[in-house]
């Protein structure tokens, strides 16, 4: 069977730092903290009071008023980005053979939003079950995929993927692996997260994962910083139109850069702590390399997992040095995390979008709020700390770890003919 290549047509992000995908690099780009106390709810009683929350979003000024009281914000988000992504991509879908457009989503948690309150209803009322008609519709995952679908009239393979934070990298990896077989022409793919809320915030502060630096919330994430002290939330989404190389150039399309390979594995150790020695994180950029036919040699760009806590970081800077060996300190590696936050099960898909854009510009995104060196890590590691560098990327390696051990990583290699 011939295997067919894959290309990256259109991108969207609604995030932290930009609302679009040109806000959005302009904020990689000039080390911008999403950060800031949080304003959806109460948080006199929490213990973490900020996150990275969307600024100024209003889902009225992107859906009719009535259609968005039925969406959770996970969804919302999820339109709002993919509908960026069709415009940039300068998609007709009138001209294509919609039964081979697919649509492949990611999300850890879903609807969890209209969950909390539903649930708070509930038990704040007689015991009367009152639901709201929308509420399971709200709150599954796979319902983005379904919604994406139906506004655009595709009919190829639509689900949803969940692997907690590595979510939506295996939403692209499945939209990859349909394509090349030639089961697809386009698949439209990424992942959203909503759960700077009541039940999100106070869940992971019950385990400990989240930074409670409530008197410096920007500086908050520090991945590889000695003090750094737990994840900051984030949320948002980010939507990657993925495209059949010879179906792109026969439509004119603009191509980003090409993705090459996919990797998966299992840490097989713990349910939320990564293996102390990265063995599953070496494993998985061991397949995708393997997967994409390149070495080591040739990855110019790492962005990592990175997200700002004890033990993660430091493993998954362990699996790097020993897989890369002498080629591992003459990567770029970065952490957009220390911008952006940590938005779970859409964090692949906002990190896949980061590492496109450098192999595409040439420029590393920093890694901000570096203050402290960490002597856990190998001074010769170029963390980028704090100012984007310019370099040539031939290709770019995004890694992301979800709780449960699962792993997944993609390579997106600069487009040649």
């Amino acid at each position: 069977m011939e295997v067919k290549r894959v290309v990256v047509t259109g991108l969207g992000a609604l995030t932290p730092i930009g609302s679009t995908i040109p806000e959005f690099w302009e904020g990689l780009l000039n080390g911008v903290s999403g950060a800031g106390p949080i304003t959806g709810f109460d948080t006199s009683k929490f213990k973490t009071k900020f996150a990275c929350e969307l600024k100024n979003f209003n889902p009225e000024d992107f859906l009719d008023k009535k259609e968005a009281r039925k969406l959770d914000p996970f969804v919302q988000y999820a339109l709002v980005a993919t509908d960026e992504a069709v415009k940039d991509g300068n998609f007709d879908f009138s001209q294509v053979d919609t039964n081979r457009v697919g649509v492949i989503w990611g999300s850890g948690i879903g609807g969890f939003k209209t969950f909390q309150d539903e649930m708070k209803n509930f038990f704040l009322g007689d015991g009367t079950p009152r639901m709201n008609p929308f509420f399971i519709p709200k709150v599954i995952i796979d319902i983005v995929p379904g919604h994406i679908s139906i506004k655009y009239g595709l009919r190829g393979p639509n689900f949803a993927t969940v692997s907690a934070c590595a979510s939506s990298t295996n939403a692209m990896i499945d939209a990859y692996n349909y394509i090349r077989l030639n089961m697809c022409d386009i698949v439209i793919s990424g992942g959203s997260e909503a759960i700077i809320n009541e039940a999100g915030i106070g869940g992971f502060n019950a385990m400990h994962a989240l930074s409670t630096r409530n008197d410096d919330p920007k500086t908050a994430s520090r991945p590889f910083d000695k003090d750094r002290d737990g994840f900051v939330a984030g949320e948002g989404a980010g939507t990657i139109i993925l495209e059949e190389l010879e179906h792109a150039k026969k439509r004119g399309a603009k191509i980003y850069a090409e993705l090459v390979g996919g990797g998966m594995s299992a840490d097989a150790n713990h349910i939320t702590a990564p293996h102390p020695q990265g063995l599953g994180a070496k494993m998985v950029m061991t397949n995708a390399l393997k997967d994409a036919g390149l070495t080591t040699a040739d990855i110019d760009y790492i962005n990592v997992h990175g997200t700002s806590t004890p033990l993660g970081d430091i493993s998954e800077t362990k699996a790097i040095v020993d897989l890369f060996g002498e080629d591992a300190y003459k990567l770029n590696i970065s952490s957009t995390k220390s911008m952006t936050g940590h938005l779970l099960g859409a964090a692949g898909a906002i990190e896949a979008i980061a590492s496109i854009l450098a192999v595409k510009n040439d420029i590393v995104p920093p890694t901000i709020n570096h203050f402290t060196d960490d002597p856990g890590f190998d001074p010769k590691l170029n963390f980028t700390f704090n100012v984007a560098q310019k370099r040539p990327i031939r290709a770019a390696l995004s890694n992301t770890f979800g709780f449960g051990g699962h792993n997944a990583s993609v390579i997106f290699k600069k487009y040649e003919e």
